[in-house]
């Protein structure tokens, strides 16, 4: 066994020793609260930290594998070298898939997401946004309680599966971002707060807040983005999702994201090869994809809500909570033309005002996400419920052509394409009963508090409940689903051969609507993209030859007829 070179910040403990394969080795405290120890092991060897008189081992805050789970030892792990030759790509203007990589097959690993991949190069995607990967307690979750960032979640495959993943996408032509969480930590199995000031004295929706601005800040800042840069040079992933940004509370004169951004870009010039970062934020702050040189944070785009929130209830009739400002397509037109509804105006879910107004002339639409839906807009409901559960193939498809036809860089959440089935509820699967207890009844009373019954909200430590949410792939090739499917590869073709399509600028989109008819046109250049929300065939003020559509629409004299809930893509005269 060749001698190795252990290291853990650990300023807390007042004695640190090493434990490899069974061994205890004493450790030395270096500058900065490291301590150090070279000692002999194995590339495989298992190994953790034993903190002053408990003789328990913990596993190593930077593990770069947990084969026997959270609470155990780590293991020994080094990529094998560097990743095969991949040019990338930004991800501004392209399609994104977002998906769980446990309910996306019945098997739910990394290898069978593999498997499917023709699918997703078929449908024509250009990414695929991977759920959380971290290694989190229990075999099944959402992937947002991670405790142990640095290892990938051993029931998916482990790290081995991920570099076969990544290399996988990457020869279909994919790109592949990861969804990393590092606002909270969860609940079971997170030993960091022994070693150091992980944590803040503040709080957020999901438990304590990550230390980034208190004493000690600067160590764990480094622990973050060590990570997050890990994701993108150890395993070749093209870019990150940074998970509700809005809860990283920085009250440094650099903001960690303006740091992350710095270096994701050094490190993009070093491999030769562009680096995404997107941030979910329900901030409306345009200073998140502003860049650096002119104030803002640098980010290369950041999740809209708003234009789903548009959509949605336009199309839906939803009006409840956060809803309640949207569902006019009024708010549909002026959310597509200025890229947020709420820009320093009122909302009265908040009872306040909120957002800032986006600069639609310095800062293109591709900057902003464009969806109908994703894991937290049908997970987070009571009992899961996708639209295709509530709405008609022709509604989900009008839903497509908004989100799809406009300026934005467009993202699905899986099944969608063809109108799944399947739920995909809130799942989890504490090994603690009593953080399983509290996860099911603080789930069942936070609805109950909003008028549901407590009996039909899923308890997420139910196993059906995550069975329940993986997709059923036999029904991909059936009816309405593979008609929906066609729907959703002529509009993301359209994407590519359609220059005006391409068009980032909101400047250049023109918006008509007419609130009593339920019609919106958006005017891409040469290409008009008409839907019909209401049920009855209405005529529009447009003229066309038909390019895409979902019912085959008429002509008159002065007009185009669009049957209900459909929609046409035309080529006009300009």
């Amino acid at each position: 066994m060749a001698e190795r070179d252990f290291a853990v910040w650990a300023p807390r403990p007042e004695r640190v020793r090493l434990h490899v394969d069974g061994a205890l080795y004493p450790m030395q405290r270096t500058s900065g609260d490291w301590w150090r120890a070279t000692v002999p092991a194995a590339p495989d060897s298992r190994y953790g930290f034993v903190l002053d008189d408990d003789d328990t081992v913990l596993p190593d805050p930077r593990s770069p594998r947990q084969p026997d789970g959270v609470h155990a030892p780590s293991q020994l792990w080094s990529p094998p070298g560097p990743a095969p030759t991949w040019a990338g790509r930004s991800i501004e203007g392209a399609v994104i898939y977002e998906l769980h990589i446990g309910t996306f097959s019945p098997t739910g690993t990394l290898d069978a997401v593999i498997e499917k991949l023709p699918h997703l190069v078929d449908l024509g995607v250009d990414f695929v946004e991977l759920m959380p990967v971290n290694a989190f307690s229990g075999t099944h979750g959402w992937g947002y309680d991670g405790v142990l960032w640095y290892a990938v979640h051993e029931p998916y495959g482990g790290p081995d599966a991920l570099l076969r993943f990544v290399d996988a996408c990457h020869s279909h032509g994919l790109g592949v971002l990861i969804d990393a969480v590092f606002n909270h930590l969860g609940p079971s199995g997170n030993y960091l707060p022994r070693f150091g000031p992980y944590l803040s004295t503040g709080s957020n929706p999901w438990g304590e807040s990550v230390n980034i601005a208190d004493a000690g800040a600067d160590e764990v800042r480094r622990y973050i983005i060590d990570c997050a840069l890990r994701w993108m040079r150890d395993f070749g992933a093209d870019g990150l999702r940074l998970d509700a940004v809005h809860a990283l509370v920085d009250t440094t004169a650099i903001h960690i994201l303006e740091e992350l951004s710095a270096e994701t870009d050094a490190l993009a010039a070093e491999l030769g090869r562009p680096l995404s970062l997107i941030a979910e934020s329900d901030m409306n702050d345009p200073r998140l994809i502003t860049p650096r040189d002119r104030g803002g944070l640098g980010l290369t785009a950041q999740w809209d809500d708003d234009i789903h929130h548009a959509i949605h209830t336009a199309v839906s009739g939803e009006r409840q909570g956060y809803y309640g400002d949207f569902g006019t397509l009024e708010a549909l037109a002026q959310t597509l033309q200025h890229g947020y509804f709420h820009a320093g105006t009122y909302s009265s879910f908040r009872a306040r005002r909120h957002g800032r107004p986006l600069d639609t002339a310095t800062i293109p639409a591709t900057r902003l996400l464009a969806y109908t839906l994703t894991h937290d807009q049908v997970g987070n409901r009571a009992t899961g419920d996708r639209p295709s559960q509530n709405l008609t193939a022709g509604q989900l498809a009008v839903k497509a052509a908004l989100a799809l036809g406009s300026p934005y860089t467009a993202m699905l959440f899986m099944g969608e394409e063809w109108g799944s089935s399947s739920p995909f509820q809130f799942f989890t699967s504490h090994p603690e009963p009593e953080l399983g207890r509290a996860t099911a009844e603080g789930r069942k009373a936070e609805f109950a508090a909003h008028g549901w019954d407590a009996d039909e909200i899923p308890d997420p430590q139910d196993p059906e409940t995550f069975l329940r949410s993986k997709l059923n792939w036999a029904e991909v090739t059936d009816g309405e689903h593979a008609r929906l499917l066609a729907a959703y590869r002529g509009l993301i073709a359209l994407r590519r051969t359609e220059p005006d399509l391409a068009d980032p600028w909101l400047t250049h989109l023109r918006v008509q609507y007419d609130e009593e008819a339920r019609w919106i046109i958006m005017r891409r250049g040469a290409l008009a993209v008409v839907c019909n929300l209401g049920v009855d065939a209405v005529r529009v003020p447009v003229r066309g030859d038909t390019v895409l559509a979902w019912e085959e629409p008429g002509s008159s004299a002065d007009g185009t007829v669009i049957p209900g809930q459909s929609f046409a893509v035309l080529r006009t005269a300009g």
